[in-house]
């Protein structure tokens, strides 16, 4: 424009001119400028010269300070957010949310965080989670965090307010979702499973059972001991139906074909859970088994 108006180029002159002085080519052959031409070329030079420092500098501030490396992550990690499926949902990465977080991954199972935080961003980059910010009481990013695909979710938000108002929530977009949420209060562990949780914890009860136990009968926790032995040691939930390898089997037959299993307890569908089942009582349909043992055992069985 600016050589339109002052050296009435065309449009297609100007623009040649104008590449070729930012290209530091030179402004070509033929008549040379006006004195008015030349003091726009001398701006546009200036102009461009500092246009270009401010652009390496930019450039280097982002490299420098990993905006560029987080950005990337960023990305990629919207990306894989799109293609979870059968994950689970971990809202807040609080002190428990951690807690979870961690033992999903040691059994190698996948985990996204929703946080409210900000401040929080850079931890969660620091230990590779795949997270989404926002707030986890809102439909939209309980949909963004393929609530409706996920196998599960974990209400570790403080407030036991929001946690009932989350469970409501992922309870209407997937009913077969199943919701371990948080409870602070001992009156809202009630409200929490009228909203819809399979599974209400109060950490702090927990620990100080826990506690107790440490102090009056040490020895009682070396069987709890079992689920922490390490990642090639698993307990495993196995629901069984026609076509799965359990099916049809006694326990006996189950020992014997799954060596190193050893299942802890049975329930029959409409009955308790029965510990220590008979050698000869046979898995049917709807049956539940709890078996613990090697990782790899595990999955062959439970394919």
């Amino acid at each position: 424009m600016g050589y339109r108006l002052v050296e009435r180029m065309s449009v297609l002159d100007a623009f040649y001119t104008t590449v070729l002085t930012l290209s530091t080519v030179g402004v070509g052959r033929g008549p040379g400028p006006s004195v008015a031409g030349k003091w726009f070329t001398i701006s546009l030079i200036l102009f461009g010269v500092a246009a270009l420092f401010v652009t390496i500098g930019v450039v280097t501030e982002v490299l420098a300070s990993g905006e560029l490396g987080r950005w990337l992550r960023r990305k990629r990690m919207t990306r894989r957010t799109g293609r979870l499926s059968g994950h689970y949902v971990i809202c807040a990465y609080g002190r428990v949310g951690r807690a979870v977080t961690q033992e999903l991954r040691r059994q190698q199972l996948t985990a996204m965080v929703i946080e409210s935080r900000p401040e929080v961003q850079a931890l969660l980059e620091d230990h590779n989670v795949p997270y989404i910010l926002g707030d986890p009481a809102d439909e939209a990013v309980l949909k963004q965090a393929g609530v409706e695909r996920a196998r599960g979710l974990v209400c570790a938000v403080d407030s036991d307010a929001a946690n009932v108002f989350i469970t409501l929530t992922a309870r209407a977009l997937n009913s077969h979702l199943r919701i371990v949420a948080r409870a602070a209060e001992r009156r809202s562990i009630d409200k929490l499973r009228r909203a819809g949780a399979d599974e209400v914890i109060s950490p702090y009860s927990l620990s100080g059972r826990r506690m107790a136990l440490l102090a009056v009968r040490p020895s009682v926790l070396e069987v709890l001991e079992l689920l922490d032995l390490g990642p090639d040691i698993r307990l495993e939930e196995v629901s069984v139906h026609p076509g799965t390898r359990l099916h049809g089997l006694t326990i006996a037959e189950v020992h014997t074909r799954y060596a190193g299993v050893a299942v802890l307890a049975v329930r029959k569908p409409g009955s308790d859970v029965s510990t220590s089942p008979d050698r000869n009582l046979r898995l049917n349909t709807g049956d539940l088994v709890v078996a613990l043992g090697p990782v790899t055992i595990l999955d062959r069985m439970t394919r």
